[in-house]
C-alpha cells in the first residue's frame, strides 16, 4: 500500500509566533512541548502547555508514551484551566503529535491558531524547553525517580506547589506566574 505525500506539508506549518515570546495578555499565546524523564523504570514523558503571557504551567500531563492522546490530555488540563474568549495562538514543534489528526481536532480553529517551530530549529519553542530543562535542573536531578507514579507527584509538587506559584521569574518582574496574572486584576 502506497501512501500520499503531500509535498506542501512543510509549507503549511507556519511559525506564527515567530519568536515573539513576550504577548501582551493572557491567552493570547500557549506553547506546548514533550520532554523526557529518567525512572528506574524507564523513560516517562511530560508534557507541558504553558501561558506565554506569564509563563504559568496551565495543563501538564505525565505519560510512559509519546502517544499524541496524552498531549491532548494535557491541552485538555489547559483550556479547563483558562476562559477563552478569543483564539489562541498555540505553537509546538513539528513532532508527529503535533501535527495529528487527533491534535488538530483537540485544538479547533474556531478556539486556536496553530504555529509551529520551522523545520530542525529548536529555538522557536525556546521558553517551554527551558522550563523543561529548569524542572529537572531544579528538582527532578534531585531524585532518583521509581516510576510513572513517583515522577507524577514530584512534578505536581513542583508546578503546583513552586513553580507557578512560588518561584519568581525575572520577566515577570520578580514575582510568580500567578502573582504576575493576579496583578492584573488589580
Amino acid at each position: 500500500m502506497r501512501t500520499t505525500i503531500d509535498p506542501d506539508f512543510d509549507n503549511k506549518l507556519k511559525n506564527i509566533l515567530d519568536r515573539d515570546f513576550k504577548p501582551v495578555a493572557p491567552n493570547t499565546v500557549w506553547v506546548t512541548d514533550i520532554t523526557y524523564i529518567h525512572t528506574l523504570s524507564g523513560f516517562v514523558y511530560l508534557t507541558s502547555v504553558m501561558d506565554l503571557f506569564s509563563r504559568k504551567i496551565i495543563g501538564w500531563h505525565v505519560s510512559n508514551s509519546l502517544s499524541t492522546e496524552h498531549v491532548i490530555k494535557a491541552i485538555e488540563k489547559a483550556k479547563a484551566s483558562r476562559k477563552l474568549s478569543q483564539p489562541v495562538i498555540i505553537h509546538s514543534d513539528r513532532g508527529s503529535q503535533y501535527v495529528s489528526k487527533s491534535y488538530i481536532e483537540a485544538t479547533p480553529a474556531a478556539q486556536f491558531i496553530h504555529s509551529y517551530s520551522n523545520k530542525g530549529n529548536p529555538w522557536d519553542n525556546a521558553c517551554i524547553e527551558s522550563f523543561h530543562a529548569l524542572i529537572k535542573r531544579e528538582w527532578l536531578n534531585r531524585y532518583v525517580i521509581k516510576d510513572t507514579r513517583h515522577a507524577h507527584e514530584l512534578i505536581f509538587e513542583y508546578i503546583e506547589s513552586f513553580y507557578n506559584t512560588v518561584r519568581i521569574h525575572e520577566y515577570c518582574g520578580m514575582l510568580s506566574p500567578y502573582d504576575f496574572e493576579n496583578a492584573l486584576v488589580c
